[in-house]
């Protein structure tokens, strides 16, 4: 594991900047790993792993959904948890232009522009949870309501 001196993402210089206590965990990684083969990599319990997923409105406007690793995310739900008529999966040839982050590194902690996001409500259950440092390689360990401080989100239903 790196020393935090070595890693040091924009993500985790908000999230001090808002005196928001977090622990951040790094791992080796050459290419993109879905969020299943990161959580195993490093020894997590899948349910406290949330993944980042950025969509597109009916209205054109991008909208942010967090959540766990292990489910797919309920694109009428999601749709419903923003107010919009539907919602679809941004292409991600656009994700690192439109977000600043790369596929297996995004997080919704510091976007380029703050989009407004939903959690999935079953991580109010948790004490803890594991998202992207905003980094493939670095995963950042947080209360979900310090999650919501940071992002600006709500919890919502948004899972299959």
């Amino acid at each position: 594991m790196a020393k935090e001196k070595d890693i040091k993402t924009n993500a985790m210089r908000i999230l001090e900047g808002l005196g928001i206590h977090f622990t951040h965990q790094a791992y080796e990684c050459e290419e993109f790993i879905d969020g299943a083969s990161t959580a195993d990599k490093l020894g997590l319990p899948h349910e406290k792993v949330y993944k980042t997923l950025v969509t597109t409105g009916s209205s054109g406007n991008h909208f942010v959904f967090v959540i766990p690793i292990d489910e797919e995310l309920d694109l009428k739900k999601a749709a419903r948890a923003v107010g919009e008529k539907n919602v679809e999966m941004l292409p991600l040839k656009e994700l690192t232009p439109l977000t600043g982050y790369i596929r297996g590194g995004c997080t919704s902690i510091g976007m380029k522009k703050q989009f407004p996001t939903r959690v999935e409500e079953s991580a109010m259950l948790l004490d803890e949870m594991y998202i992207s440092a905003g980094k493939v390689g670095a995963q950042i360990c947080l209360a979900p309501d310090d999650l919501l401080k940071a992002n600006g989100g709500e919890y919502a239903d948004l899972i299959k």
